[in-house]
C-alpha cells in the first residue's frame, strides 16, 4: 500500500503550461494526411486542416506547438512556402524519407493552424543552410505591423494584420543534422543570428538557443557561458529509447524486461535534467533562463512495412506511463524547465493522434496529457510517499510516480502504477476543505494494448472508484495504469 500525502499549502512554485507543448515536423505524415488535407480534400477540413484532428487537439489546450522541425527546419527556406500554392517550388525532403514536399503548407497554413487550435507559435528557424538575412526577414515578415516591403508583401499574400509569435528558435540540433557544428562554431553563429532578430510586437522574442543532445554538458557550459546574455531558453533534446539509439525496440513489444528497459530510461530523464541543471545554475543562479526540452518521447523502430524516414510507431499504454512519469520530472523541476514539447503530435514517434485516410484514433498518450491538462499554470504543491519498487531482470525501479497541483479552489493529483504485475492500494491525505472528490483510470490487460482504427479503443480513461472516510481518499489502482484525482 501506498500513502501520498499532499500538502495544498506548502506552494513549489508554477508550473509552466508550456511544459505540455507539443511539436509538428515536415516528417512522415505528421503535416501532410496528419493535420493538413488542403481545402479541395473529401476529408472534412477548415481552411486545409482536418476538423477531426483539429478538434481532438484542441481538447488538450495545447499551449504552444513547435514548426517546422526538426531536421526539417536547417533545410527549410520559409520563401518557398508563402504565396500562390501553384507557384510555390517542390523540394525533396532529404531528412524523412527523400519524398517530394510541395510547400503548400507554409507559414500561413501554420498560423491559420495556430489559430484553429487556440495555440501559441515557436517557430524553428534555418541556421545550417539558410543565412542572416533569411532569418531576419522573415521575423519580419511575420511580426511587423508596419510599412515595409516584407510586411506588405505579407499583406499581399493575404494577412493584414502581423502574427502574435513568441517563441523563435536559432536552429536545430546544430550539433547534427543541422550542421555538425562544434559547440564554439555553434555559439558564435548564434550570437550572429540573434542580434538581427528584432523584436517588432508589442512582446519581445523569446529566443531560444540550440542545446545539447542529451547529456553533453559541454555544449551546455559553452551555450551558457558564450550564448546566455542573447538567449531566454536553452533547448535540451532527449528521447525514450528501449535500450539505445542503435537498439530502440519495437513499439508493440509485450516482453517485461523490455518493458522495464524502457521505463528505467523514462526514468533517467530526471538525472539528464540535473546535469544541465547544474551548469545552469552555476552561471544563472537566478534562474532567469529557461531549459526548453523541445524534443522528447518515447522513439522505436519504425512500423514494419512504412518508409523508415516516417517514423511511424505504435503508441500502447507502456507509452502513456512514460510519459507521465516524465511530465512528473519536468514538473518537478518546474524551477527551470519553461517549456518542453513532446515529439510528434500526429502519426510521428510518440503521437497523439493516428490517422489513416479518413479515419482518426486518440492515442493512450493522448489522454495522458488530457487527464494532466490541469496541471498547466497550477502552483505544484508538497507531494510525499513512499511506493516501493517494482521490475525484473535486475530493474528496481520506483513503482509509483506522483505529483500535485492546486489552481483555482480545485487540487489535481496525478499518478501512475509502473508495475506490469502488481495493482496498489493508494490512500492520499490532502489538507484543505475539499468536498468533491473525483478520478479517472486508464490501464490496459497487455502491455502492447493500443487503440486501433476499428473504433474499439482498449486503452481509454474510464471512472476510478473512490472511498472517503476521515479525511482519507482511499482506492486502487490497476497495474500498468495511471490516475488522476480532482478535488473542489
Amino acid at each position: 500500500m501506498t500513502e501520498i500525502n499532499v500538502k495544498t499549502r506548502d506552494k513549489k512554485g508554477k508550473i509552466s503550461k508550456y511544459i505540455y507543448g507539443q511539436f509538428a515536423e515536415h516528417l512522415g505524415r505528421c503535416i501532410y494526411e496528419g493535420l493538413y488535407v488542403g481545402e479541395d480534400s473529401e476529408i472534412e477540413n477548415v481552411n486545409g486542416m482536418r476538423r477531426d484532428v483539429v478538434d481532438a487537439l484542441k481538447e488538450l489546450e495545447i499551449p504552444v506547438l513547435r514548426w517546422p522541425g526538426g531536421c526539417f527546419a536547417d533545410d527549410y527556406h520559409w520563401r518557398d512556402g508563402i504565396g500562390p500554392k501553384e507557384d510555390r517550388p517542390y523540394m525533396v525532403n532529404t531528412n524523412w524519407g527523400k519524398v517530394v514536399e510541395n510547400n503548400h503548407f507554409g507559414t500561413h497554413e501554420f498560423f491559420e493552424l495556430v489559430e484553429q487550435l487556440g495555440t501559441e507559435a515557436y517557430i524553428c528557424g534555418n541556421v545550417g543552410s539558410g543565412t542572416v538575412r533569411e532569418m531576419r526577414d522573415w521575423v519580419e515578415y511575420m511580426t511587423f505591423g508596419g510599412d515595409s516591403p516584407l510586411a506588405n508583401e505579407r499583406r499581399k499574400n493575404g494577412r493584414e494584420e502581423p502574427w502574435k509569435l513568441k517563441f523563435f528558435g536559432v536552429g536545430n540540433e546544430n550539433w547534427g543534422c543541422g550542421g555538425a557544428m562544434s559547440a564554439k562554431y555553434y555559439a558564435d553563429e548564434f550570437r550572429r543570428y540573434a542580434t538581427f532578430i528584432r523584436d517588432y510586437g508589442d512582446e519581445p522574442l523569446y529566443k531560444i538557443a540550440g542545446g545539447p543532445d542529451s547529456r553533453d554538458t559541454h555544449w551546455m557550459k559553452v551555450m551558457m557561458k558564450k550564448c546566455a546574455h542573447q538567449a531566454q531558453g536553452i533547448s535540451v533534446h532527449n528521447y525514450t529509447y528501449t535500450h539505445d539509439y542503435m537498439n530502440k525496440g519495437v513499439s508493440t513489444d509485450d516482453d517485461l524486461g523490455e518493458y522495464y528497459s524502457l521505463l528505467e530510461n523514462a526514468f533517467s530523464m530526471e538525472e539528464t535534467i540535473a546535469m544541465h541543471e547544474k551548469i545552469m545554475d552555476k552561471y544563472d543562479p537566478e534562474k532567469k533562463k529557461g531549459l526548453i526540452v523541445d524534443e522528447w518521447g518515447t522513439w522505436y523502430d519504425v512500423l514494419p512495412g512504412t518508409n523508415p524516414g516516417f517514423l511511424l510507431q505504435q503508441n500502447t499504454i507502456r507509452d502513456a506511463v512514460c510519459a507521465m512519469v516524465i511530465l512528473h520530472i519536468f514538473q518537478k523541476h518546474n524551477d527551470r524547465i519553461f517549456m518542453a514539447n513532446i515529439a510528434q503530435m500526429v502519426n510521428v514517434l510518440q503521437s497523439m493522434v493516428l490517422t489513416e485516410g479518413d479515419k482518426m484514433v486518440k492515442t493512450p498518450t493522448y489522454y495522458v496529457f488530457k487527464m494532466m491538462k490541469a496541471h498547466m499554470d497550477a502552483e505544484r504543491v508538497d507531494v510525499k510517499y513512499d511506493g516501493g519498487v517494482c521490475g525484473g531482470n535486475g530493474h528496481a525501479l520506483q513503482k509509483i510516480s506522483a505529483d500535485a497541483s492546486v489552481k483555482d479552489g480545485r487540487c489535481l493529483v496525478t499518478l501512475c502504477n509502473t508495475s506490469a504485475g502488481d495493482e496498489e492500494e493508494i490512500t492520499v491525505t490532502v489538507d484543505g476543505d475539499y468536498k468533491n472528490i473525483s478520478g479517472t483510470v486508464m490501464s490496459a490487460d497487455k502491455i502492447n494494448d493500443f487503440n486501433d482504427f476499428d473504433g474499439a479503443e482498449k486503452v481509454a480513461p474510464k471512472e476510478l472508484e473512490i472511498k472517503s472516510e476521515n479525511g482519507k481518499i482511499m482506492f486502487t489502482i490497476p497495474r500498468l495504469s495511471v490516475a488522476a484525482i480532482t478535488l473542489e
